[in-house]
């Protein structure tokens, strides 16, 4: 895949700030497990995942992670280029979740032809305006979904992503994921296998029972 694949509005960009972006993209490999970008880090640049998962989460004070949004093939991480817009003031980590193949532009490139070009800007702030439209569904999930509802929701999108009904995850990852203690998890979780809603072996979850889950989410 080529920055083309990307950026929609490749097109309407010059041959020169076409050159400038492609001359300073670089290809990365990351690890599962990776940590790619954090608050204190410097500004790691556009990341563009060419195959792989990232997850990007925030902090608590206490130290307990929620995860915000994830990211596949073909998608935009802009906010590791956090640096180049003023108005984040949040941190943020994005850590490789599998085995990741990325592209790199430096932010100070991206931001260069930015500044030079409104298709460019406008496909940008798209960008932004969809991530933040993540955040707050999270918020409003958090806010006025029990916690069941949000796990049975987890389960059911991850099993969509991997494309198994058997994910394996442990109670722990999953608190990560979702912002809570793995005990209040690991209860749940054992209260859904009483309902015959899902089976629990060390480090994995069978789903046994999608429609119930898909109820219990929707209630």
């Amino acid at each position: 895949m080529t920055l083309s694949d990307y950026i929609p509005v490749w097109d309407k960009l010059s041959p020169a700030q076409q050159a400038q972006l492609l001359a300073n993209t670089s290809s990365r490999s990351v690890k599962k497990g990776t940590v790619i970008h954090n608050g204190s880090m410097q500004c790691t640049g556009l990341l563009l995942v060419q195959s792989g998962q990232l997850r990007a989460y925030i902090l608590s004070p206490e130290g307990r992670e929620i995860t915000i949004y994830r990211l596949f093939e073909r998608d935009i991480c802009l906010f590791s280029a956090s640096c180049m817009m003023n108005s984040i003031q949040f941190e943020i980590t994005i850590e490789a979740q599998k085995d990741t193949q990325l592209l790199v532009i430096p932010a100070e490139s991206y931001g260069s032809v930015m500044e030079q070009s409104a298709p460019l800007a406008n496909f940008t702030n798209e960008i932004m305006a969809s991530r933040f439209s993540e955040v707050m569904w999270l918020i409003e999930q958090i806010l006025w979904k029990s916690f069941d509802q949000r796990l049975a929701e987890f389960l059911l999108e991850e099993s969509a992503i991997e494309g198994s009904s058997t994910l394996r995850l442990t109670h722990e990852a999953i608190g990560r994921h979702m912002g809570n203690p793995r005990e209040v998890v690991t209860r749940m979780l054992r209260y859904f296998q009483s309902e015959g809603l899902i089976k629990l072996s060390r480090g994995s979850v069978e789903l046994v029972d999608l429609a119930g889950l898909e109820a219990l989410r929707d209630r």
